[in-house]
């Protein structure tokens, strides 16, 4: 799935593109724990609030805690090491190059990000560009010593980021690594290649000790939220016109997701797209991904598309779903071996409660290899009412139709 590649930086920085692989490469990046600070005050007295800008870029092995008056522009990977705690006032705006993935903002294990933010005075992470585009960055990743089943299960084992070959993975189901809270983040995402990517928050063995609450990814270039394994319980969360899926889950993750809000642009792929397990390794663990998901709305581009794609032997429940404008709703896919994902409509594990279909042509598609019928996976067809976007969205939230 994640194919090396090299990088290069324009700030003297060498950075491989590692992933879950034997080949994975180790990351060489200058350590920069003391930003790099330039000003565009020449006059030698002391610069007015917002006159000063600040380079951010390397590692931070001590607390970095932002100033609001200055101005801090990404210019490459920033990595906060174990330990250390990036802090970021409300209120705030950071921006960064549009350089892809070449910039982006880590929260390594041991690590914390503290983005505590209010609907007043939301922080939001953007574009440096004079006309933002999706991918002009790469986002946010967080990586957590929660559970994945890509390791045996009980294993402190670790996996390697797709993108910075960061570990994540253990065996503390309540890691916590900070609080990210009426956090918008705007114009991220990208990839290397096909399989090497940054997402607009990349949730990686988050756990549930970890607050993401009132999160918007907007005009991202590839998935919203993904979350690879771990135990976060995310809420209010926002995604608008992203160009891949908007909510992705795999290698176990069995948090939840409680009120999610989904609008799809022109260019776009799932609403959610779930797997299992990580289909190009192997389920060492043997377990599933089995989150709750609940009070969804999804609006899609009245395109033939499908909102909701389960693979890879994936379980949860879905409760309270409204999705409006799509060819199909639910796509099942797997087979009787190792991806059993019909197995778990059959169990009881895999499901749909109360939900509501608006122009849409298929509910159902069933091609998991397993029989059962509509009504063995969904229940109260047509009670569903969404979630309540208008209300918890209002001052923070861009883009909403």
């Amino acid at each position: 799935m994640m194919k090396n590649k090299f990088l290069f930086l324009g700030m003297a920085a060498a950075l491989f593109v590692a992933c879950e692989s034997d080949d994975t490469a180790d990351i060489i990046i200058n350590d920069n724990s003391v930003i790099n600070n330039t000003t565009n005050n020449t006059s030698g007295e002391d610069p007015e609030p917002g006159s000063q800008t600040v380079n951010l870029s390397g590692v931070y092995t001590s607390n970095l805690i932002l100033d609001t008056e200055v101005e801090y522009i990404i210019t490459g990977p920033v990595l906060i090491a174990d330990g250390a705690t990036l802090t970021i006032p409300a209120g705030m705006t950071i921006k960064a190059q549009p350089v892809g993935v070449n910039a982006y903002i880590a929260i390594q294990q041991g690590g914390r990000i503290v983005a505590d933010g209010s609907a007043t005075e939301p922080i939001v992470l953007t574009s440096n560009a004079s006309s933002p585009s999706s991918g002009d960055w790469g986002g946010l990743v967080i990586c957590g010593r929660a559970p994945i089943n890509s390791t045996a299960d009980g294993s402190t084992d670790t996996a390697t980021s797709e993108v910075g070959g960061l570990s994540y993975g253990g065996n503390l189901p309540n890691d916590d690594s900070g609080i990210i809270e009426y956090v918008r983040i705007e114009y991220a995402g990208g990839a290397i290649d096909g399989n090497a990517e940054l997402n607009g928050l990349s949730a990686y063995a988050v756990g549930s000790g970890t607050t993401i609450d009132y999160v918007q990814v907007f005009e991202g270039s590839d998935d919203g939220f993904e979350f690879f394994g771990g135990t976060v319980n995310a809420s209010h969360l926002v995604v608008v016109n992203s160009e891949d899926d908007s909510i992705d889950w795999t290698e176990g993750f069995v948090g939840s997701l409680t009120d999610v809000y989904v609008q799809h642009g022109a260019s776009h792929d799932k609403a959610f797209e779930c797997d299992g397990y990580n289909t190009d390794f192997s389920n060492e663990s043997g377990t599933f991904s089995a989150p709750t998901v609940t009070n969804v709305t999804v609006i899609g581009a009245n395109d033939a598309s499908e909102a909701i794609r389960l693979r890879a032997g994936t379980q949860g429940i879905f409760t309270n779903v409204v999705i409006t404008d799509f060819d199909e709703a639910f796509d099942l896919d797997g087979d009787s071996g190792d991806n059993p994902t019909g197995q778990g409509v059959i169990d009881g594990l895999l499901g749909v409660i109360d939900v509501t279909f608006n122009n849409v042509t298929t509910k159902l598609k069933n091609d998991t290899g397993f029989t059962f019928t509509e009504a063995d996976f969904i229940s109260g067809d047509g009670n569903g009412t969404g979630t309540d976007i208008a209300t918890w969205g209002a001052g923070w939230t861009v883009g909403i139709n």
